[in-house]
């Protein structure tokens, strides 16, 4: 994999990747604008999956766990304009604003494709990419104005914007049985459920009665044969969606645990 990457400032860059696909299980420690120029993107949560391409706008809430599949399209590599809209930036951005966001459940991507003022906004951005020094005041109202863009066009962004709370402790069982899947360090696991590490040890093992390595691996075995003998998916699909880095390492895992290789169940 090829992966190359310009920046106006660490909040901006133009990334893209020109092998077959790349992998990331990854939370956001920043609110993520996107921009598709090309390729495709696949992006999996616990309770939806996204297929992004081509003039695609949309924005990625901090601290949601996703699996993301990125792809090279009709020969062209995948390429986007990514914005980090962090907690810092937002605070000063709303400091003097009367806003109260609401609490919210759960929180979804958001898809702003073919907004005329967020694509200006963003496609704005190609030319400074070309320029080796970029004052930072001039970054900076770039970034301020796709924020004033987003409230613009949807009103109900503060309560993504704006909502600066970190994870507090939840249930342990819960969130882990909906989560499973992405590949994340213990860190961020303990982390988004309002632990410390050595907490979440403590609590997973009285919770599961087995260590969290063990727990995951055999969790996504389970999703992986279910996906696989029951939704005929490919085992090369299965593989990155329920938490494995490759194919070879899933299968080996998956002879070892079952007593026989995926493709056994696509005979």
């Amino acid at each position: 994999m090829e992966y190359k990457a310009k920046y106006i400032t660490p909040d901006i860059k133009l990334s893209w990747y020109e092998d077959t696909f790349f992998k990331s299980d990854i939370m956001f420690d920043h609110h993520m604008l996107i921009w598709f120029i090309s390729g495709e993107t696949k992006i999996v949560q616990t309770d939806a999956t996204y297929i992004f391409k081509k003039g695609d706008i949309f924005l990625i809430p901090r601290n949601q766990l996703a699996t993301i599949i990125n792809y090279p399209k009709h020969g062209q590599p995948h390429k986007t304009v990514v914005m980090h809209l962090s907690v810092e930036r937002l605070r000063t951005f709303y400091a003097n604003l009367n806003v109260k966001p609401k609490a919210l459940e759960s929180q979804k991507i958001y898809c702003f494709t073919k907004h005329p003022l967020l694509e200006s906004c963003l496609s704005s951005l190609i030319p400074y990419f070309e320029m080796k020094d970029l004052p930072k005041d001039i970054a900076s109202l770039k970034i301020t104005e796709a924020i004033s863009v987003l409230r613009a066009i949807d009103k109900s962004i503060d309560n993504i914007l704006a909502n600066f709370e970190e994870p507090g402790k939840i249930s342990l069982i819960d969130y882990m049985e909906k989560n499973f899947m992405f590949n994340l360090s213990l860190e961020k696991f303990s982390y988004l459920t309002g632990r410390s590490l050595t907490t979440f040890k403590r609590d997973f093992s009285k919770a599961f009665n087995t260590t969290p390595q063990r727990w995951l691996t055999r969790k996504r075995l389970e999703l992986a044969h279910y996906q696989i003998s029951e939704k005929n998916k490919r085992p090369i699909d299965v593989c990155y969606e329920v938490g494995f880095e490759n194919l070879s390492h899933f299968s080996h895992a998956f002879k070892k645990h079952f007593g026989y290789p995926p493709t056994k169940l696509t005979e």
